[in-house]
């Protein structure tokens, strides 16, 4: 079993635990404070357990010449790629309410650090967990500093080999064993034959001491589902209001209505789960009565006679007797009495019949 941590007060995932889903708003709030009030209660009213957002300190992520880039797309929010980001980007003091907003609303509040200046503030803002994106996951100096800080880490790999991904353990779990990994493919809106979900196998073999979870930039909730059947411990998924947005995240990303079907759809194969003891259940037995099959005599037996397979047969009798499994033991036993044609064959009719008992 996959181990198992508090990733928020109260909150553990891992093991037998139910998935924990993160609704990454990430910076899909088109730089709007009340847009982004609106998706953290669209997040809660939906049943995920944390909205997530994106934070960076500019001049720590994008040095000077990419911040002075042209930036002719037409999600641009400004003539240069810095003037888009700053648009997007909140103050400190704009998380702060946002986060306090969340608490008071009942939902947990974080935001991957896209820069260590980043980390410094959501530290200081006592997020519950640090969200590492693909971005960074191999920046070994970010990844160390942000392990030191002490509080659980969930780390996506999109864009990442198997090789950098072992030496991201090897870096944080000496330093911090509360952390994670989410399959990912960084490319939006991702394409099924890139989802490569057996991944997610992969790591629970390689990392059997972690959990292991599922980052989804595809469309629909299909796939997301089948990570979860898979044993994703951890999922997120891109959120927005309004897929026609600004904004090249929107189009990998689930609206309202798409993500209360997606935490349903999870609930529901999380029940569906079940043990893995193969068993006759009780919700079984009304259809084991009215339609399980029994053994009975193919022809007329006569009191003594030896039971030979051709004696006999199998079909829904009354009244319940030997179940089909049973045929091959009363092949060599001895009748106690004669049997009708049809007649079902009970252990009354049959001399010394022990049942083999079923392991």
């Amino acid at each position: 079993m996959a181990r198992e941590f508090e990733l928020c007060p109260g909150r553990r995932v891992g093991g037998d635990h139910p998935c924990f889903i993160i609704a990454e708003i990430g910076q899909n709030h088109q730089g709007d404070l009340d847009i982004a009030k609106r998706m953290i209660r669209m997040a809660k009213d939906c049943g995920a357990d944390c909205a997530k957002f994106q934070k960076s300190e500019l001049e720590y992520k994008f040095n000077k010449k990419a911040l002075e880039r042209p930036y002719t797309s037409k999600h641009s929010w400004g003539k240069t790629y810095g003037e888009h980001k700053r648009h997007l980007e909140f103050s400190h003091d704009q998380y702060r309410e946002l986060k306090k907003y969340a608490e008071e609303i009942g939902i947990f509040f974080t935001a991957s650090g896209m820069d260590e200046m980043a980390v410094e503030f959501l530290h200081e803002l006592d997020v519950p967990f640090f969200k590492v994106g693909s971005g960074d996951t191999n920046n070994f100096p970010y990844l160390e500093k942000t392990a030191k800080k002490g509080r659980p880490m969930v780390i996506s790999s999109g864009m990442q080999s198997m090789n950098t991904m072992h030496q991201v353990y090897q870096i944080v779990k000496p330093i911090n064993p509360n952390f994670c990994f989410l399959q990912c493919t960084s490319a939006y809106p991702l394409q099924p034959e890139d989802v490569n979900l057996r991944v997610i196998l992969a790591y629970q073999s390689a990392f059997p001491d972690i959990p292991i979870g599922y980052s989804g930039h595809e469309t629909g909730i299909a796939i997301s589902v089948a990570a979860v059947a898979m044993g994703a411990k951890v999922l997120e998924r891109h959120v927005t209001l309004d897929k026609t947005w600004k904004g090249s995240d929107h189009q990998a990303s689930l609206e309202p209505h798409e993500l209360a079907e997606l935490v349903k759809a999870i609930r529901t194969v999380e029940r569906a789960m079940g043990s893995p003891v193969k068993q006759l259940l009780p919700c079984e037995m009304a259809c084991n009565e009215k339609l399980g099959k029994s053994v009975v005599a193919k022809v007329a037996i006569p009191e003594g006679a030896i039971l030979t397979l051709d004696m006999l047969t199998v079909k829904v009798g009354e009244p319940k007797g030997f179940p089909p499994e049973s045929i091959f033991d009363l092949v060599g036993q001895k009748t106690k009495r004669s049997i009708e044609e049809d007649e079902t064959i009970t252990e009354q009719a049959v001399e010394n019949h022990v049942k083999k008992v079923k392991c």
